[in-house]
């Protein structure tokens, strides 16, 4: 039998919060979640005046980014290069830039994914928030 890391509440909100800083930072309105290893969704921030589908797209990039255990933004390359048969994949709605897989011990946990400003923005707030968590694991 084998054993995996999972992705704790206080992980997550180590996460969400670092990631909501970085946001609030740059002044970025974006709607943040955090899914577990297997896309089921573990916590989502949707900030002020972030608009509704934001809380729509992050949950889904996030999935993308966990199914797939690579940056959503892999995907997007992918179907931009003329793939687009990836377009039918069931499950995979959120194949653009700004989910990205938590990546704990070599193993995917979980991901995070980001929807609101422009795709590479997305990207950086969620990597705020999975560096807050890789740097708290390496101090226990």
């Amino acid at each position: 039998m084998k054993t995996k890391a999972v992705l704790s509440l206080t992980d997550v909100e180590i996460i969400l919060a670092a990631a909501r800083a970085e946001a609030e930072g740059n002044q970025w309105a974006v709607s943040i979640a955090v899914v577990d290893d297997g896309g089921h969704l573990l916590g989502l921030l949707r900030l002020d005046d972030a608009t509704p589908t934001t809380a729509y797209v992050a949950p889904e990039k996030a999935r993308c980014a966990a199914l797939g255990r690579r940056e959503s933004k892999r995907f997007e390359e992918i179907i931009n290069n003329g793939r687009t048969a990836f377009l039918s994949i069931p499950m995979l709605q959120g194949m653009l830039e700004g989910g990205i897989p938590v990546v704990i011990d070599g193993q995917v946990v979980g991901a995070v994914g980001v929807s609101g400003v422009k795709s590479s923005d997305d990207a950086q707030i969620a990597k705020a928030g999975i560096a807050a968590l890789v740097a708290a694991v390496e101090t226990q």
